[in-house]
């Protein structure tokens, strides 16, 4: 018999649709009953790539004993944290404070008026290696609650109230001293053996690198140099790169990148193709470019829908088993391969007899691809002709097998960011391929903006900060990427709704949720770039495009503002505040502001818009296109001819349609 669940379209609430725990989705009906009963609630909020929550689903939420209880004495919640990330961040913060730790599953007691007063994360079903049992919990939370009100309400109403406390006022900008400082102190948790930063588990530091590249690219810090391409090469060597479909899985169990957990993120692969082309950019590493075209590669087989929207993710177990998907035995290969072939990629793909992973083999690279070729006795050309066709063979092979699960929620932030990935290496690599993917990907996005300028996260939950800044950071690169300016009028518009209904008056900032939203226990305002890019991150990014893009002031002051609000917590703890901290050298610095007139088909123009992609520039606008002749950067360009101008810090250099020329004009002075 199905519970209230089945009514939803959360892959992740629908798998939990048929347990016999009396299941509500997150909303007023459970907290009304909650109230008319007097009974705490059990939130249980995860996601449907996580482990531990598949786990404690088997174990727990099928047990119909366990069920039993939690029907009797609790209201029972699940929510999904990737369709309502506001509710969970506001609990998420409420079980670290409790318990000094947080993750998922996360398992939270509410009293019915939405208050936690009791928190966890994975509980087993009965006490197991010093962890209490659920069925205890369930006991304890329910006598706690009936014998000992007066305590229970007075500990949650303590909790709501450190969760409203204003974390963090502003305190000046982040000038180039204290972005080097912030840099510096990044650079200290460095693994100069593995590369990353920090011990196991290790997850792939996108932003923060991003940010280093571009201290490192404006003051020649070799060390930073050494620290990116370093951690870059061995991420994308490792086993927590999937060396057979590309894509990056989401972090490694070790500290050399070698085992990782299974599943795959739209998000993670999002941040790290963009990351690969910036740093194909700075270093013109071929390497680089590989790894960029293998993740957009995996995303376009597999994580897009026919109408042109990313899915979410991919499970990391496949017949109930974490990883079975991706790994081999040494026999599997030689047998598809061959003895002579499979010899050579066994060698450079680390694949023995004995398995370097519970028996079986994880590909990763371990060592030179030059070293190996040479003691196989073979150029390097020939090595990767045999890299190439083995992986394609195993593709196919393991196309055969049963597939992870795939979560086909489409939402509207992560879209965005994977929309800037592909609209920045469309630019970085000119390829119309990823043009087309830009705009089925833009197009589809503006199918969730309503007449009123309204966003959708998904088509039945209202959008959040992150979804606004988000798809407006991928429409404003969509429109560089493509100049096609109804892009970038779109992306103004949610601007303009983020400053109307998100923005934090008193503090600065912008808060996660609008001022129309259902009222929460507190108003959340998440800061930290932590596995994803803050929602006021990449507002202040936005801002700081379309004040140069639309000559508008407010966008700046509204962006430097929210910059001065986490200025004191970003110095200091840089590592939480990666992408933020690269928004600050933008402002810090000096952008180029880049034109190029003329017909976007002309083999000039498309020499200058290479030429321009081709080129470490973090700190850009570009403005190209018929469609552009109102914006500011376009007025008094001549639009019947292919020129390329470069406006910087109040002065312009002389315009140019000699591709050469322009690469070096490029490079003169750095913002």
């Amino acid at each position: 018999m199905a519970n209230r669940l089945a009514n939803e379209t959360s892959p992740y609430l629908l798998q939990h649709a048929h347990n016999p725990v009396d299941w509500y989705p997150w909303g007023d009906e459970a907290f009304a009953r909650a109230r008319a009963e007097d009974k705490p609630l059990f939130l249980s909020i995860g996601y449907s790539a996580c482990h531990w929550c598949h786990v404690m689903e088997r174990e727990s939420f099928e047990n119909e004993e366990l069920a039993a209880i939690l029907n009797e004495k609790f209201v029972a919640v699940k929510v999904d944290r990737e369709e309502r990330p506001d509710v969970d961040s506001i609990y998420m913060e409420a079980v670290q404070m409790m318990t000094g730790h947080g993750g998922w599953p996360m398992s939270m007691f509410l009293t019915p008026a939405g208050a936690p007063f009791y928190a966890g994360t994975y509980f087993p079903p009965d006490d197991r290696h010093g962890m209490p049992g659920f069925r205890r919990v369930l006991e304890h939370v329910s006598e706690a609650y009936r014998s000992r009100r007066e305590d229970v309400e007075a500990a949650s109403a303590e909790v709501v109230r450190s969760l409203s406390t204003v974390k963090f006022q502003g305190g000046g900008a982040l000038e180039h001293d204290a972005l080097d400082r912030a840099a510096t102190r990044i650079a200290q948790g460095y693994d100069p053996a593995h590369g990353g930063f920090g011990g196991a588990p290790k997850f792939p530091p996108s932003m923060s690198l991003d940010f280093l590249m571009q201290v490192a690219w404006r003051n020649g810090d070799k060390r930073l140099d050494e620290i990116i391409t370093h951690t870059l090469t061995k991420m994308a060597r490792g086993g927590m790169y999937d060396q057979v479909g590309g894509g990056f899985h989401r972090y490694s169990t070790d500290a050399h990148w070698l085992v990782p957990h299974f599943e795959k993120m739209l998000y993670d692969n999002a941040l790290l193709a963009r990351l690969y082309t910036r740093a194909w950019q700075y270093t013109k590493d071929p390497f680089f470019a590989r790894v960029v075209s293998e993740i957009l590669g995996f995303v376009q087989r597999e994580m897009t829908s026919p109408d042109g929207g990313f899915y979410a993710t991919q499970d990391a177990d496949s017949e109930g088993v974490e990883g079975k998907f991706y790994v081999w035995s040494r026999a599997e290969v030689m047998t598809l391969l061959g003895e002579e072939e499979g010899r050579i990629f066994c060698a450079l793909y680390d694949i023995t007899e004995r398995g370097n992973w519970e028996g079986e083999n994880i590909l990763n690279v371990p060592r030179d691809p030059e070293s190996v070729a040479a003691d196989l006795g073979i150029t390097i050309d020939q090595l990767a002709d045999v890299a190439a066709r083995g992986k394609c063979k195993l593709y196919g092979a393991r196309s055969q097998r049963v597939w992870p699960a795939r979560d086909e929620k489409i939402l509207a932030s992560w879209n965005g960011w994977m929309l800037v990935a592909f609209a920045e290496a469309a630019i970085a690599f000119d390829k119309d391929p990823y043009r087309d993917v830009v705009r089925r990907n833009a197009d589809f996005l503006l199918t969730r903006i309503d007449a009123n300028g309204r966003l959708m996260r998904t088509p039945r939950i209202a959008g959040l900060l992150e979804d606004y800044s988000g798809v407006a950071w991928g429409l404003a690169l969509a429109y560089e990427a493509t100049h096609e300016r109804r892009y970038l009028d779109a992306s103004r518009q949610l601007a303009d709704q983020i400053l109307d209904r998100f923005a934090d008056a008193q503090n600065g900032g912008f808060f996660d949720t609008p001022t129309d939203h259902e009222a929460l226990i507190t108003r959340p305002k998440d800061l930290f770039d932590n596995a994803t890019p803050s929602g006021n991150s990449i507002a202040a990014d936005v801002l700081l495009r379309l004040a140069l893009l639309f000559g508008e002031e407010r966008y700046a002051e509204a962006a430097t503002k929210t910059i001065a609000a986490i200025t004191p917590v970003a110095e200091r703890y840089p590592s939480g505040f990666g992408l933020l901290l690269g928004v600050a050298e933008w402002r810090a610095g000096q952008p180029k502001e880049i034109v190029i007139t003329g017909d976007v088909d002309d083999a000039v123009f498309r020499a200058l818009r290479r030429v321009v992609g081709e080129s470490y520039l973090p700190h850009r606008v570009l403005v190209a296109g018929n469609s552009s002749s109102d914006l500011p950067l376009m007025q008094n360009r001549p639009a019947d001819r292919a020129m390329a101008f470069i406006c910087e810090a109040y002065a312009c250099a002389e315009p140019t349609a000699d591709p050469e020329r322009l690469r070096v004009l490029l490079q003169i002075a750095k913002a």
